[in-house]
């Protein structure tokens, strides 16, 4: 991958996502990015929890649907507590409400690298091109 340098280093980014393969790649990938990576978290109850307990998020990513459960109540609750998030998605993108259609859309099979920085870009962390907002 090319990026700098450990270019999430200490931040904390959320994971939710139910498929084990891709879970277990974003993991690795954000790891690798110097992210301390809280998850994965494959069920929309545990994601809530979580959401509503953890001190610190300072991204999250998360995965459309969980079990047949939409996430989006999971980024209602992100979106009170100001944390910028990204979605991962196997279905159409017109399934994310229009309240979400600021935020980055990824349809899987996703590419990790576009995640990735995506995440960087959505944390601001790592930006290196500064007339990109």
């Amino acid at each position: 991958m090319s990026l700098p340098s450990k270019p999430l280093q200490g931040c904390r980014v959320l994971l939710v996502e139910d498929e084990f393969m891709l879970a277990d790649e974003l993991r690795a990938e954000l790891e690798d990015a110097g992210a301390v990576v809280i998850g994965p978290f494959g069920s929309l109850a545990a994601a809530i929890r979580l959401i509503r307990t953890e001190p610190r998020i300072d991204g999250a990513i998360l995965d459309g649907n969980l079990g047949g459960e939409l996430v989006h109540p999971a980024a209602d609750l992100l979106v009170e507590r100001g944390v910028p998030f990204l979605f991962t998605t196997g279905y159409d993108p017109a399934a994310i409400p229009p309240r979400f259609s600021t935020r980055p859309q990824f349809e899987k099979p996703v590419s990790l690298e576009a995640v990735i920085h995506a995440m960087i870009r959505i944390i601001g962390r790592g930006h290196s091109d500064p007339s990109d907002p």
